[in-house]
């Protein structure tokens, strides 16, 4: 039995939950904060990822260069990431360093420096990486089928867009850390070797004088949907190709989710072993669970020889189709066998488990320990799968092709 999950609200909405692993020697830690690209001004896509970049240029009596000194110190391995609704703060380290790498982050979200003199070295970091995806066609299919797929601002890339990342301003991301760092929404995640009622008392003094702030708003615009054809001067056509499911805190989620993996979860998958294996039309198929708080979809791509894309996409709708009629016992044990795999590694990853109980707290305001997770997948049968997939064929697809011509759909 692993340990169990233990959580905590503090008075000003900062969530903490933890899960101590006393077989570790290291400590983890992850901050979910209410920041994500749908609270962006539309005119500034992107602005939320310059914001991150700023808010690790110095914090508190740290400055830039003091900052990166006192983490290597502590030995921290740590992250930072931007997704649609949330911001992330990640990291590792040796148990004992643990109370002083939380200081330095509670600096970030509280008292983030972003000095001017880093405005612009951010901003040529966060442009480098929208410029890059141009030389990735593959994740340029995918990123507009999302935008595609999903209502705006849910559909938007952390990316962003060239002009309003250049014309965004020290203020506006002033205003925006003002706004979306707070602590309620904010999650901290925490797995490892820890106590619990010393933790409890370590995070409340570091932000327990943390305020709270206007909870933000925003307008939601329908999703465009149908096809979209990028051109793209190349040999190959890269296919997205997404449609709606449920949210992971819905009843029927892991039954939507046994179903998208032996569509296209792993090497043998419906997808990799009809169009690729058997059929040599693409050189990498996949079909992948997304999900938000109250919406969700399967993601699926191919990338094909521009000769052979009409033929792609013909056999892999083709197989979104015949999904419809369920799967087979095999195909839910080989999906059983890689999940429970994935399950055991996450008792040895400390920050593995920092990172799932933060992001399942978000999702259902709970965590589940492993064992219940085991208990789920082990309860899947494939009558579940199939009534599901019965009630709720896939279908309505948005599409999106990067390559030399547009496809028939």
């Amino acid at each position: 039995m692993t340990s169990p999950i233990l959580s905590h609200t503090f008075p000003n909405g900062l969530v903490l939950v933890a899960q101590p692993m006393q077989w570790l020697q290291s400590a983890a830690f992850s901050f979910l904060v209410p920041a994500g690209c749908i609270h962006e001004p539309a005119a500034r896509s992107g602005l939320s990822s310059l914001v991150c970049e700023m808010t690790l240029r110095g914090a508190g009596p740290r400055d830039n260069r003091q900052f990166v000194v006192d983490l290597d110190n502590l030995g921290v391995e740590h992250h930072a990431a931007v997704s649609a609704a949330r911001m992330s703060y990640g990291g590792a380290t040796l148990a004992e360093n643990l109370p002083a790498a939380l200081a330095i982050f509670a600096d970030v979200l509280q008292r983030p420096r972003l000095p001017e003199e880093e405005l612009e070295a951010c901003r040529q970091t966060t442009l480098q990486n929208l410029r890059a995806v141009e030389d990735e066609p593959s994740e340029k299919a995918m990123i507009e089928l999302r935008r595609r797929f999903y209502p705006d601002p849910w559909g938007r890339s952390s990316l962003g867009e060239q002009a309003a990342l250049e014309a965004a301003g020290l203020d506006e991301i002033r205003a925006f850390v003002s706004r979306q760092f707070r602590p309620q929404g904010t999650i901290l995640g925490v797995a490892g070797r820890v106590e619990w009622e010393p933790l409890k008392d370590l995070v409340g003094r570091l932000f327990g004088g943390w305020q709270p702030g206007d909870d933000a708003t925003f307008e939601e615009h329908a999703a465009p949907g149908g096809y979209l054809h990028l051109p793209y001067d190349s040999a190959q056509t890269h296919i997205g190709i997404a449609y709606a499911s449920v949210p992971y805190r819905h009843e029927d989620y892991f039954r939507a989710w046994g179903a998208a993996g032996a569509l296209g979860g792993g090497m043998s998958s419906r997808l990799f072993t009809e169009v690729r294996e058997r059929r040599g039309l693409c050189y990498s198929v996949y079909a992948s669970y997304h999900t938000l708080l109250d919406r969700a979809g399967v993601f699926c791509y191919a990338g094909s020889s521009a000769q052979r894309a009409q033929e792609t996409l013909d056999v892999t709708l083709g197989e979104l189709v015949r999904l419809a009629r369920g799967i087979e016992s095999g195909e839910l044990d080989r999906l059983k066998a890689r999940i429970k795999t994935e399950l055991v590694m996450q008792q040895e990853s400390g920050f593995s488990r920092a990172s799932s109980i933060a992001r399942e707290w978000y999702h259902i305001s709970r965590a589940r320990a492993l064992e219940e997770l085991q208990g789920i997948i082990d309860g899947l049968t494939c009558d579940d799968i199939n009534n599901y997939l019965a009630a709720n064929p896939p279908g309505d697809f948005t599409i999106v092709t990067v390559g030399p011509e547009a496809l028939r759909t």
